[in-house]
């Protein structure tokens, strides 16, 4: 299997940490959660298709904005939403 490899803007890591507690590189494990829920975001998906990731990262339910990019998976956002957890434990 391929290790998936990781992309950011570091300013908006830093924006991301400073509003919602949550490092990008932290975001990552998101990933490897076996009963994780992918959807497409289709409010923001204007020009390019952004996504969801949703899956337990430690003691919570950790929601993660992203695009897929020749390969790479570049993300955008991330954060301890409630709305994600819902989701998470519906499809889960």
């Amino acid at each position: 299997m391929a290790k998936a490899r990781f992309d950011w803007d570091e300013k908006k890591n830093h924006e991301n940490q400073k509003k919602h507690g949550v490092a990008f590189e932290l975001a990552q494990m998101v990933f490897i959660d076996s009963r994780r829920v992918i959807a497409e975001d289709l409010t923001h998906s204007h020009g390019e298709k952004r996504y969801y990731c949703v899956g337990r990262v430690g003691h919570g339910v950790l929601t993660v904005r992203f695009t897929y990019r020749e390969d790479v998976i570049r993300i955008i956002g991330a954060g301890y939403w409630r709305r994600g957890k819902r989701i998470y434990e519906e499809q889960g």
